[in-house]
């Protein structure tokens, strides 16, 4: 079993993609959020949640 997280394991490909909406992310859940503020519905509510919870995990390393 290895012993923590090393991202320049992973293929080329994916570290770009990994790279790209890591910095992607916190503007997109930004925009849903004022988004949500003004015209709340349930969908709007569960895909901030999402995002929220996507931007804690690349924060912190976990995806």
């Amino acid at each position: 079993m290895r012993k923590g997280y090393n991202p320049y394991l992973l293929p080329p490909w994916l570290r770009k993609t990994r790279f790209f909406i890591k910095n992607c992310i916190i503007p997109i859940t930004v925009f849903q959020a004022v988004r949500t503020i003004f015209f709340p519905t349930t969908f709007d509510i569960i895909i901030l949640v999402i995002l929220i919870g996507l931007s804690y995990l690349f924060t912190c390393d976990y995806l």
